[in-house]
Order: structure tokens, then sequence, then C-alpha cells
């Protein structure tokens, strides 16, 4: 899909991801080293009681995901960042998630004809529904080529 095919209102959902504790712990061994994303025994004391993905790691699987719907991939220029960033609950081992995302905006380039800027907000559940976090972030994307 193109800029042009998605309006203000426009939403999609994505597939599933489950997030596995060798995962959790890879992710968090690299990028966000903290106890209760590397050990269970740690993250029993902490307030999480259980081991849990680092946010970042929620937020990554969350981008994959919209990215795979492949609802606005083909036509991505990238984008120039993310705003409104909120993890609203812990993401803990085998929990699985989805997007459900809604177009907030839509503008066409004034200098750049062949391209336009959209928000997405993005609204990232588990398996149970309940909503753990949400983002809304920016992208460039291609316009419709001229038939």
């Amino acid at each position: 899909m193109y800029f042009d095919d998605l309006p203000v209102g426009y939403k999609f959902d994505t597939g599933a991801h489950q997030l596995s504790a060798d995962a959790i712990k890879a992710f968090a061994q690299e990028w966000d080293p903290q106890p209760f994303h590397l050990d269970e025994e740690a993250a029993k004391t902490s307030p999480y009681g259980a081991l849990i993905a680092s946010g970042f790691h929620t937020l990554l699987a969350a981008f994959r995901l919209t990215v795979e719907a492949d609802t606005w991939a083909e036509s991505s220029m990238g984008g120039p960042g993310i705003k409104e960033l909120l993890w609203l609950k812990p993401v803990y081992v085998d929990d699985t998630i989805r997007v459900s995302a809604e177009v907030m905006s839509a503008r066409a380039s004034q200098s750049k004809p062949d391209r336009g800027i959209v928000d997405i907000r993005n609204d990232v559940f588990n398996q149970s529904g309940e909503l753990v976090a949400q983002y809304q972030a920016t992208h460039i994307l291609r316009r419709r080529p001229p038939a």
C-alpha cells in the first residue's frame, strides 16, 4: 500500500509473536542487561515477580509485526521518529503480543510530491487482550505512481 491508500482512520491488525525466555534473555544480554530481564531468580524478587521482556524488546517485536503486516512496508521511505511511547504492563515469558494500528494523521509532502507522511498509533496487546504498550510512529511513504 502507498501513502494514498492510508487515510486518517484506516485500521489494520498484525499477526502475533510469542516472546520466549531465551529470546528475552538474549535481547537483554545485548541491549538491556537488568536483572529482571536476565535472571529468573533475581526477577522473582523484583516488582514484577518473574522474568519480563525489556520494553525495548516489546517495542521492536511490535514494530516488526507492523512491518510484516505488509500494510505500508512496500512504500516505506523510513521515518523521523516515534512519539508518545508508553509501556503500560510487563510482558512476561511466553506472552504473545499483537498490534492493532490506526492512521491518526496523513499529509502529503509540500516539498517532495512523491511522498507523504503518516502518523500511526500502535496499540500492543498480550494474549489476554490487555494493552501492554502504545506508541505513535511517523512514517514517510511513497505516493502511488501515476498510471
